[in-house]
């Protein structure tokens, strides 16, 4: 134990009485004719005998001093109160999409604000469980899924294990699955949880497993959760349904994991084939009392679902919001304590009323990393169940202003040199700062006309000399606008437009199905009741439809052409598309009764082949797919 200043003061007093006696009985032994070592034996046994002395007083001092301050903690002990409350932090990120580096355009800002980034994040995550753990918080970071899919080139070239492992450098605890988690299928979303690589060779596709032979890929350090995703026919969940935390002072929280129940018909079918996808609210509500019975009062829902508020800017409020998350907090369990949503990439901070018309607790912390959610859960230490009226939360902008953490940036540095080879080869011009995906009144877009005329151009799907003449791209696979620097367009630029390693089909239909496929812009999973249709971007065709119309006669009769010339309902045509279309996603079954498909190269090939022969390219007029009656 080290020594104070004033301990070596005292113990320097003390040997320098010690020496004083010693000389004094050295004098009186020689004045009485003794010899100096008779002398001396004398010295050390007066010395000896004053440093028991002054040794016994110690102690005894010290014993009393222990005793006082033992009684004085006892007392004070005694009189402060038990604290009534345990505070837990629950910080909270979704939608992050394998956002390494700041998303460009629209994605890359709230309100104006640069916002995101993992290096810059991973700090904000860091300060904000510092502050708390400053206020004797403790702390748990989660997040209600599509951590990966639909990345970035950076991300994506290396089947999103840096995405993983930077989440894991940020301390990620707990995740539910989203759907963009099934791009590469369940098999591979299994393997970003337990790790190992695949042996897909040096850069098959774009993409590469475990680059750094010396540093294999250990799949996720947090917990993926998934309560309605069932192998069919089975009461086995693909992952774990929930998980359960103690906390200080005993506290326990428990976290279930929800993934979207429409997630079949929005992703590649053999990427979920084999299992069955139940509804959230029924199997949230079924595990209230498996959780009751193990002790635990306080329950959050990691829900990969959301809503829309009427304002978008209003990143901590939710005024008039709508969508799915509204249905879903009224039908849940009122035991069930907060939800924290994501999904439809907004960002909100609501309470609402549960069944028992107590409030609850609704969040959303946008996407790409740009907002963190930060959650005070005050839990009754009497109860074990959540304070609601004392649980706070607020969306914090994660601004570029900070220090970025640098183990998450040199993260990034390496798996950036690794990428620069594909990701900066410059691949065409543009004569526009951007091609954007923002779509007119009609639904139609710039950029979603490029990607439909690339396909529509692509050589790999001329199938016996049959040249498509029409194509379909669905508005969901064009994640943002096509950014340029200068204009010119890098590869990397392209792949965040199109990041699925979607294959082209072509295939015949006939007029009357091409009629039904319009329709189904409009209908059945496509006819929402806010009217947030799903139009297809198309080349080739043109057509009129009326919003006010009928669903399933939305499209004007007589409206629809081919190559300039009006369809004939027992023609067929020859058409393209992305093979998660052909096999009806996105709520259009009439691509599964087209014929003589053939599979051609990847869309996002097509693309940027398109772009090198049209250079420089010059976005063209919105008129294929108009308002009328």
């Amino acid at each position: 134990m080290a020594l104070t200043g004033r301990d070596r003061a005292r113990l320097g007093g003390r040997r320098a009485v010690g020496l004083l006696a010693a000389g004094t009985a050295a004098v009186l032994a020689l004045a009485a004719g003794g010899s100096v070592s008779q002398a001396a034996g004398t010295t050390r046994s007066s010395a000896a005998t004053q440093s028991t002395a002054d040794q016994a007083t110690a102690d005894q001092s010290a014993a009393a001093q222990s005793a006082e301050t033992q009684s004085q903690a006892t007392a004070s002990q005694a009189a402060k109160p038990k604290p009534t409350h345990t505070q837990i932090q629950m910080l909270a990120i979704n939608d992050f999409h394998g956002n390494l580096e700041p998303a460009t355009g629209s994605g890359g800002n709230i309100n104006g604000i640069p916002a995101g980034g993992a290096a810059y994040l991973a700090t904000y995550l860091k300060d904000l469980r510092a502050a708390a753990k400053a206020k004797g918080q403790e702390s748990v970071t989660v997040a209600p899924g599509d951590l990966i899919g639909a990345s970035p080139l950076l991300s994506a070239a290396f089947h999103d294990e840096p995405t993983i492992e930077a989440l894991n450098g940020m301390g990620l605890e707990v995740a539910s699955v989203g759907n963009h988690e099934f791009d590469e299928g369940w098999h591979e979303l299994l393997r970003m949880q337990t790790g190992g690589c695949l042996p897909d060779g040096d850069g098959q596709n774009n993409q590469n497993s475990c680059p750094d032979a010396k540093h294999p890929f250990t799949g996720a350090k947090f917990k993926y959760l998934s309560a309605n995703v069932f192998f069919t026919n089975t009461q086995k969940t693909l992952f774990a349904p929930y998980t359960i935390k103690t906390f200080k002072n005993g506290q326990k929280v428990g976290f279930i994991g929800m993934t979207l129940e429409n997630t079949p018909n929005i992703v590649t079918k053999s990427g979920v084939d084999g299992l069955t996808f139940k509804d959230e609210v029924e199997t949230a509500n079924a595990l209230v009392p498996v959780l009751k019975k193990k002790g635990v009062k306080s329950i959050v829902v990691l829900l990969h679902e959301g809503g829309f508020p009427a304002d978008p800017k209003a990143y901590n409020s939710c005024p008039g919001i709508s969508g799915p998350i509204v249905d879903i907090n009224a039908g849940l369990d009122p035991e069930i304590d907060a939800i924290i949503s994501g999904h439809t990439h907004q960002a909100y901070n609501c309470s609402l009323p549960d069944k028992a018309g107590k409030p609850r607790l609704v969040t959303s912390a946008s996407s790409f990393g740009r907002l963190v959610t930060d959650v005070r859960l005050s839990i009754d230490n009497a109860t074990g169940d959540v304070d609601r009226v004392n649980t706070l939360a607020n969306n914090q902008i994660v601004t570029q202003d900070v220090v970025q953490d640098r183990k998450t940036a040199e993260l990034i540095a390496k798996y950036k040199k690794l990428v620069a080879p594909i990701e900066s080869k410059v691949i065409g011009h543009i004569t526009t700062p951007s091609v954007v995906r923002t779509n007119d009144d009609s639904l139609e877009s710039p950029l979603g006309n490029l990607i439909a005329d690339a396909q529509l151009a692509d050589p790999s799907v001329v199938s016996g000399g049959k040249t498509p003449v029409a194509a379909f791209m669905n508005p969901g696979g064009i994640r943002a606008d096509l950014a340029s620097t200068g204009g010119a367009v890098t590869f990397g630029q392209a792949f965040t437009v199109q990041p699925f390693n979607n294959f082209l089909v072509s295939m015949d239909m006939t007029g009357a199905q091409i009629k039904t496929l319009l329709e189904q812009q409009f209908s059945g999973l496509n006819g929402p009741e806010d009217a947030k249709f799903k139009v297809l971007q198309v080349a080739g065709i043109t057509y009129t439809w009326n919003p006010a119309a009928a669903a399933g006669s939305k499209v004007v009769a007589g409206s629809i052409k081919i190559g300039g010339q009006p369809l004939v309902d027992a023609t067929s045509y020859r058409i393209v598309t992305n093979n998660f279309l052909s096999d009806g996603g996105d709520g259009f079954p009439a691509f599964t009764t087209a014929t003589n498909k053939v599979f051609g190269g990847l869309d996002i090939d097509a693309f940027a082949s398109y772009l090198t022969a049209h250079d420089p390219y010059t976005p063209v007029a919105t008129d294929r797919i108009s308002i009328g009656s």
